[in-house]
């Protein structure tokens, strides 16, 4: 008998010291929280300001988003705006990771980057894997060919080899080109590099791919002896923003506020004049409101 009421007495205490440990994990989740409403902050902005820098996810294609192999520095236009909103959020320092393009919400949403930006565009079917910000500047496609191509318009891809990327909106245009009859073949390529390498070295014929890192590349590297073509009007156009976890929402409201203050003082503006891109790219507050499905 005495046996049994020592074990009573022991799983008793087995339990109470189990709900001081509950209490004290939620106590101290509780603090967290109250700290982060006190002090008027999100949660995810603290963290990062704690941690010292914010960690972006991107396919590193320049000039988008990519680490200057000179200089070893991040650049590129989405890095200079997304600087400018940390300096405005009095975060320190930004770290890039690189991912492949079709994975970026992916690793985004397994919590192993704070962020992506790398000139994605806002899509209905992108809402559904992740929240928004509101909408930095805006673009179109490219098709690029090589420079003796006998291409001379878009009726000269027909029976043609086409590369793009997966996971970009330009590999569902040529998807869309490919079912349509208006290109022969289309050919998958995982990063900017590789498909710009494909059609100098003729295995396809063309590529479609970003507008902006189209220019850019072809007027960077010499090597390649390719152009765009043109005339030329993009089908797939439209407004690129950067993209966070469905939780982390205060923080959503945070970018916003300070990226709506860029484009009413113009800084926003000068960072993609500095890109030599015109108002043509540039969208305002109320065009540039991201309606976010969650």
């Amino acid at each position: 008998m005495k046996r049994v009421k020592i074990y009573k007495l022991l799983a008793l205490c087995l339990c109470f010291m189990m709900l001081l440990i509950s209490l004290t994990a939620c106590s101290s989740s509780s603090n967290q929280d109250t700290a982060a409403a006190a002090s008027g902050e999100s949660a995810m902005l603290q963290e990062i300001r704690k941690r010292g820098y914010i960690l972006l996810g991107s396919s590193n294609d320049a000039p988008l988003c990519y680490e200057d192999i000179e200089t070893n520095e991040l650049a590129g236009i989405d890095i200079d705006i997304l600087r400018e909103i940390c300096s405005r959020l009095g975060i320190d320092d930004i770290q890039m990771k690189v991912i492949d393009f079709s994975n970026l919400l992916v690793e985004l949403n397994n919590k192993n980057i704070d962020i992506v930006v790398d000139g994605m565009y806002v899509k209905p079917e992108r809402l559904e894997v992740a929240a928004f910000t509101d909408k930095w500047y805006q673009e179109g496609e490219a098709v690029v060919i090589p420079a003796n191509s006998d291409i001379t318009d878009k009726d000269g891809l027909k029976s043609r080899k086409v590369g793009a990327q997966p996971g970009t909106t330009f590999y569902e245009t040529a998807q869309l080109w490919l079912e349509e009859g208006r290109i022969g073949e289309l050919i998958a390529y995982d990063n900017q590099a590789t498909l710009m390498t494909a059609v100098n070295m003729g295995k396809v014929d063309a590529v479609v791919t970003d507008g902006i890192v189209a220019g850019y590349t072809l007027s960077k590297d010499s090597s390649l002896d390719l152009k765009l073509l043109s005339p030329y009007k993009a089908e797939s156009s439209g407004q690129i923003g950067a993209a966070v976890r469905f939780t982390d929402q205060d923080f959503l409201v945070e970018i916003n506020q300070v990226l709506s203050e860029m484009k009413e003082d113009g800084t926003l503006l000068k960072i993609l004049e500095n890109y030599g891109l015109t108002e043509d790219y540039f969208v305002n507050i109320e065009d540039g409101i991201t309606i976010n499905v969650k």
